[in-house]
C-alpha cells in the first residue's frame, strides 16, 4: 500500500534503537523525512546511516534528551515544519512502589507525560494550519492492564492518553489525528535485558524463562519491532484520517480484556 505520506516532515523521538528505530525505518520507506532521535551519538548516526542506505530518504540524526526543553527546540529545528511526530521515549525502571519518591514520581512525569504533551503543543498548530498531522504517541500495554513495580510507568502514560483524547477531538476535523500505540512484549534490548535480569534473580535458564513468557502469550511469540513500526506507519499515513483519539494495543493478544 502507498500510505501517501512521501515528501513529509517526520519526528520519531527516541529512535536509536528498538521500537522507535522501527518506526522511523517504515515512514522513511514511505518516502519521509525523518528526524531520528537520542542521547548515544555513535549509535544514533549508525542507525541514521543504515536507515538512510536501506531506504534512500533524508535521515537526520539530532543528539538530545527529548525530555529536556533545548532538546525538543533542537529536534523540531532540524525540519522547517512537522507534519509526523512520534512521541516515545524510555520508562522508568521496574521497581516496587514504596520506592518511588517524589523525585521519581516527578521525572517519570517529565520523560513519559510532560514531554510529548510539550511536543505535541509545539507542532499542533502548524499540522491545523497545514490541513494535515499525524501524532502517533507509543505507550504500554500496561495503560490497560497495569503491571506492579510498573506503576509510574503506567500512570504517567495513562496521564498522557487521558489529556491528549480530548486535544484529538479538538483538531479531528483538520485532518490532525492523535492516536496510541500500546506494545506488549517485542524483541527490542530492553525485553532482552528484562529476561537476563529475571533468570538471574530467579536462578533459572534464560531460555527456559524466554519459553515460559513466550507461552503466556496466545500468539506464542513476541512481536518483532518490524510489525510495530508499520502500524504506526499506517496510523500516520494519508489513509488514516478517520482514526482518532484510538489506543490500538498490539500484544498477540495477551490482554484478556473485551475493551
Amino acid at each position: 500500500m502507498d500510505l501517501d505520506i512521501a515528501g513529509r516532515n517526520a519526528v520519531v523521538c527516541a529512535s536509536s534503537r528498538g521500537l522507535g528505530k522501527a518506526c522511523a525505518f517504515e515512514l522513511a520507506r514511505a518516502g519521509c523525512t525523518v528526524v531520528i532521535n537520542g542521547r548515544d551519538k555513535t549509535a544514533l548516526e549508525e542507525t541514521a546511516r543504515e536507515i538512510a542506505g536501506e531506504t534512500g530518504s533524508e535521515v537526520i540524526p539530532v543528539v538530545a534528551d527529548v525530555a529536556m526543553p533545548d532538546g525538543q527546540a533542537r529536534i523540531l529545528a532540524a525540519v522547517p515544519h512537522v507534519d509526523i511526530l512520534v512521541n516515545n521515549n524510555g520508562g522508568p525502571p521496574y521497581r516496587d512502589f514504596r520506592q518511588v519518591d517524589r523525585e521519581a514520581q516527578l521525572q517519570g512525569l517529565v520523560n513519559n507525560m510532560v514531554s510529548p504533551i510539550e511536543l505535541v503543543q509545539a507542532v499542533i498548530d502548524g499540522m491545523v494550519a497545514r490541513r494535515f498531522g499525524r501524532i502517533v504517541n507509543i505507550t504500554s500495554g500496561s495503560v490497560k492492564m497495569p503491571l506492579a513495580g510498573l506503576d509510574l510507568s503506567s500512570g504517567a502514560r495513562l496521564g498522557l492518553t487521558g489529556f491528549l483524547a480530548g486535544v484529538a477531538r479538538s483538531v479531528a476535523h483538520a485532518n490532525v489525528t492523535i492516536n496510541f500505540l500500546l506494545p506488549g512484549s517485542f524483541e527490542t534490548r530492553r525485553l532482552t535485558d528484562g529476561l537476563n535480569l529475571a533468570a538471574l534473580k530467579q536462578g533459572v535458564g534464560v531460555d527456559a524463562l524466554r519459553a515460559e513468557e513466550e507461552g503466556a502469550i496466545p500468539a506464542k511469540r513476541f512481536g518483532s519491532p518490524e510489525e510495530f513500526g508499520k502500524a504506526c506507519a499506517f496510523l500516520c499515513s494519508a489513509h488514516a484520517g478517520y482514526i482518532t483519539a484510538q489506543n490500538l494495543l498490539i500484544d498477540g493478544g495477551a490482554y484478556p480484556g473485551v475493551l
